[in-house]
């Protein structure tokens, strides 16, 4: 059975060779940048993804942290730790993780995916 094909929106630090590898694994990827979001806030990027029902990818911290950005019903924010956040490096964490996932275990999560470990969080009851 081929990979689920998710719909993904990429905070405005991603480059567009990490869309296109996500696209080429079938996902229907947005960029941050492609909306006119290049200069928008955590909390716009985050209200855009929720608007076009998208799971957000991002490298910002403060989407884990609850005071600066609360989050309530979402379809899922993913934030991708991998040092240093060369599109290659982000793009050969993401590809296989999004492969093994259906949508709906993503929704109203925050998952910090790093190249050693997982952590899935739940933001949402």
């Amino acid at each position: 059975m081929p990979p689920e094909r998710l719909r993904l929106y990429l905070d405005q630090m991603f480059q567009a060779e990490v869309a296109t590898r996500l696209r080429a694994q079938g996902h229907d990827v947005v960029r941050a940048k492609e909306a006119g979001q290049d200069r928008a806030d955590d909390g716009e990027i985050l209200s855009q993804a929720i608007a076009q029902a998208r799971i957000l990818i991002t490298l910002d911290e403060h989407f884990g942290d609850w005071v600066v950005l609360p989050l309530s019903r979402h379809p899922g924010v993913i934030r991708v730790k991998v040092h240093p956040p060369t599109p290659a490096a982000v793009a050969d964490l993401l590809v296989p993780f999004l492969a093994q996932h259906a949508v709906e275990e993503f929704r109203n999560r925050l998952v910090i995916l790093a190249p050693n470990r997982v952590r899935w969080i739940e933001t949402a009851s």
